[in-house]
């Protein structure tokens, strides 16, 4: 894919109310952001993860590009307020994965939209990953306890949780939304308590953008439901 045939897959297909929601997204993070004082570094990393997730939503390559960056300034963040279970998250996995999920979709393209084809998982597969869901938060949360995290158990929840509804979102399952509705309120309430107990490390920007990334899941899911549906 030449880099001309990128930007026309990545600006085909929208409707003026989607770009003004995407507008809208970056602006409620950027905007208060700025005006708290926030540190350049969660400013940029919020505000690319605004566009990142909507972008997913879309269904547009332009959310691995913008994802990578938030990742990695993310990783920063999150090491200096002492979560370490997010820090190796993203610096371990989802960065790495930024690439694979590229690539993935950048096969799986709907040539009539210029969107990522939208698919649905069985029961049994439902089953099988919340199972995986469960073991993994229960071991991990041992382990950051261990090396006093500073929320172990949800800590952990929201980095098993990444990790499975990413490989959900790599592969295209529009159950990816019902995992990242159940990480952002839990991360939402992380950063909450980060805010409210102040400090140096403490980032209103990182979450207003945990916040906008709720409200997107939400939207998203029931989008991309739809769609599978008629994939189906």
């Amino acid at each position: 894919m030449t880099l001309k045939e990128y930007f026309k897959l990545e600006t085909s297909g929208w409707k003026w109310y989607e770009v003004l929601y995407l507008v809208v997204c970056t602006l409620a993070i950027l905007i208060p952001s700025l005006i708290s004082g926030d540190s350049a570094m969660a400013v940029i990393s919020a505000t690319c993860g605004a566009i990142s997730v909507v972008l997913t939503g879309k269904g547009k390559l332009g959310t691995y590009i913008f994802g990578g960056i938030q990742c990695a300034l993310y990783a920063i963040i999150s090491y200096k307020a002492t979560f370490y279970g997010e820090t190796l998250l993203n610096v371990a996995f989802l960065i790495p994965m930024e690439f694979v999920g590229f690539k993935a979709w950048m096969k799986n393209m709907n040539k009539e939209n210029s969107e990522v084809v939208k698919l649905k998982m069985t029961w049994r597969e439902r089953i099988f990953w919340a199972l995986i869901l469960a073991a993994g938060t229960i071991t991990m949360g041992l382990v950051l306890k261990h090396f006093n995290d500073a929320m172990p158990f949800m800590d952990a929840f929201t980095t098993v949780g990444t990790m499975i509804a990413f490989v959900l979102t790599v592969k295209r399952y529009s159950e990816n939304w019902w995992i990242w509705i159940a990480i952002n309120v839990a991360t939402v309430i992380m950063w909450i308590k980060n805010v409210a107990d102040g400090g140096e490390n403490a980032s209103v920007a990182t979450l207003l953008m945990w916040s906008v990334y709720l409200v997107n899941s939400v939207i998203m899911m029931i989008r991309w439901m739809r769609e599978a549906g008629r994939n189906a």
